[in-house]
């Protein structure tokens, strides 16, 4: 018998009936499906690269990419049921069963579902990337964090803390969020100080104003207008731009931290609450008795 006859023969028993070819298919159908969905992915990836009108960013290249896995494994799993009689016939002979249970699971699955439409709408409607840093309501109150990813059905949020905020894409496209990252990454930051009431107010200014320009992370200083007369001291905001939302609380603590070492050095008064109690002493009547 000739090699031809031989790899004839042998493919002749890879018909999907024998135990053999039904383990072949599933090796040919598991292999082709994971090859596509590198293909896919890479695809995507230029896709991205190539991009110069941003209409598809990392966000997007992510989910597409598992959606098209997932496609592609579906329809793998569906060639591979057509190609094997046994499991073709079995297919047919629970249809009715599998609209049944098709049913039961979408009812039970409507948050998953929800989220999963969601996520296309916020890869269509794109109200914040990879890379931006959000501000959410969350159990712990007001969160701030970085979108770290945009899975099928979950937005994940990197805090300044190293945790993870897990999002609910239906959450994520339902709630109101603040973008802090937006065209212009800047942020403001207000610093509180006070002085007494004999301190120079314009010298307490300018002192601010000069250490909040020397700051590096400083990208514009608005002013430092007074606002508030309280009851022991003169109340100012220091308005300053940061270049960006990472550095805002570490400007604020270092500005809090070189007004007060300045202010001593100037002899500038950052006053705290005192009270004046003033004492009456009661008058004494005597009376006089005559003699």
């Amino acid at each position: 018998m000739g090699k031809a006859e031989q790899i004839t023969g042998w493919v002749a028993h890879l018909n999907g009936q024998t135990p053999a070819g039904i383990a072949a298919y599933a090796v040919i159908f598991a292999a082709a499906a994971v090859l596509l969905s590198r293909v896919w992915a890479r695809g995507i990836r230029g896709l991205v690269a190539r991009g110069r009108d941003g209409r598809i960013d990392r966000m997007g290249e992510s989910f597409l990419t598992q959606i098209g896995r997932v496609f592609i494994w579906l329809v793998a799993l569906m060639l591979f049921a057509h190609a094997v009689p046994a499991l073709d016939r079995l297919a047919t002979a629970l249809l009715a069963s599998v609209v049944i249970a098709c049913i039961v699971i979408g009812l039970a699955a409507q948050s998953t579902m929800s989220n999963l439409a969601a996520g296309v709408g916020l890869i269509f409607y794109r109200p914040f990337s990879l890379g931006d840093r959000l501000q959410v309501t969350a159990p712990t109150g007001l969160e701030s964090g970085t979108v770290e990813s945009v899975s099928l059905g979950y937005t994940v949020l990197a805090t300044w803390d190293n945790r993870r905020i897990v999002l609910p894409n239906t959450v994520a496209a339902q709630a109101t969020t603040i973008n802090l990252t937006t065209v212009d990454p800047r942020v403001m930051a207000h610093v509180p100080f006070s002085i007494g009431y004999s301190s120079d107010i314009a010298h307490a200014r300018a002192l601010a104003i000069e250490l909040a320009m020397a700051h590096p992370g400083t990208a514009q200083v608005e002013g430092c207008p007074v606002v508030a007369l309280s009851a022991s001291s003169v109340d100012l905001m220091l308005g300053v731009w940061c270049v960006d939302t990472g550095t805002t609380a570490g400007l604020k603590a270092d500005l809090l931290e070189a007004i007060k070492l300045r202010f001593d050095a100037e002899g500038i008064e950052i006053p705290y609450a005192y009270q004046n109690i003033i004492l009456h002493q009661p008058v004494v009547q005597t009376e006089t008795f005559p003699t």
